[in-house]
């Protein structure tokens, strides 16, 4: 069975994303095993910070190489991705050899995908996945699912997906499965 890492792109918990994972969970169970990454330590990207590799980093590196996909889940801020998030892959998509003129990474050639959760400009932010994921040498899927909060979760704290994001969803996860080798 194909292996999924989940990166839910909010740490709070709780997060509406978070809420969203779980719904794609569901819809690859029995087809997929999902693990969920655990990031919340990660240091701002420095690269005084590279060498030696710091635990946190090495154990995101790990993570991602033992998966066969990736699939991020991701807030919008102020129309575009979450800082938190661009850092994560920024690390991600550094050499992890440095004296290797490949500059080979942990996230290099991975099936990623991104779903998008918010109360406005998926649009836009998904045009920044875009760009991002293939120049980062991932093997981009781009079957993506663009949802909007619904009211009531700002009250309620509990995010509710519509038949279309549902449908959404189980395409996204037909082409990342379709998509490993």
């Amino acid at each position: 069975m194909k292996n999924v890492l989940f990166v839910v792109g909010s740490l709070r918990e709780g997060s509406f994303n978070h809420q969203m994972a779980q719904q794609a969970e569901k819809v690859l169970e029995g087809k997929a095993n999902v693990t969920y990454l655990d990031w919340k330590e990660v240091p701002l990207m420095n690269q005084d910070l590279e060498t030696p590799v710091l635990p946190a980093v090495q154990a995101v590196r790990d993570a991602v190489k033992a998966a066969d996909a990736i699939w991020i889940f991701s807030p919008v801020y102020n129309f575009s991705i979450p800082g938190t998030v661009k850092n994560l892959l920024d690390w991600l998509s550094r050499a992890e050899d440095l004296s290797d003129t490949t500059g080979k990474s942990a996230i290099d050639s991975k099936v990623t995908t991104v779903s998008l959760l918010a109360g406005g400009g998926q649009e836009q932010a998904a045009a920044i996945y875009r760009d991002l994921l293939p120049f980062i040498r991932t093997n981009f899927v781009d079957e993506l699912t663009l949802a909007k909060i619904n009211d009531s979760a700002w009250a309620d704290g509990q995010y509710v997906p519509t038949d279309e994001v549902l449908d959404s969803l189980n395409k996204q996860a037909a082409a990342v499965l379709a998509a490993v080798k």
